[in-house]
């Protein structure tokens, strides 16, 4: 969530192109289950790696960069906890979803079901089977 801590376990380490920052970040991840829909909060790890190059050289466009002595690691945790984010977050793996017909969560009533409902226009050939 949004202004949620974020809890660092990095190192520094100066190397000959400028300082390699290496680590981890646990974070507290929010949203909704993809199948039920129920809320989703657990705290997640994620590990990181990334060069600040020294001033003075050209850096890519993807590469980051020293700058006044300070390591800007906002944009480094951002691509580090999106991109390990689930897609299609889920509650638990085997998340029965919501009732298509009702809208029932069927996590709480695994056996939850409806009577099949024959289509109308199919009604008279169960005559033709008696």
């Amino acid at each position: 969530p949004q202004d949620s801590d974020i809890e660092l376990d990095l190192r520094f380490e100066a190397v000959v192109e400028g300082v390699l920052v290496t680590g981890a970040a646990t974070v507290q991840v929010h949203g909704q289950c993809a199948r039920c829909l129920d809320d989703i909060d657990y705290d997640e790890t994620f590990n990181l790696q990334e060069l600040f190059f020294y001033p003075g050289r050209e850096v890519e466009e993807d590469e980051r960069q020293v700058v006044d002595e300070t390591i800007d690691l906002e944009e480094t945790l951002r691509e580090a906890v999106v991109l390990e984010l689930p897609f299609t977050p889920l509650c638990t793996d085997d998340c029965l979803g919501l009732c298509p017909e009702c809208g029932f969560n069927r996590n709480d009533d695994p056996e939850h079901g409806h009577e099949q409902r024959l289509d109308p226009r199919w009604e008279k050939l169960t005559e033709l089977g008696q």
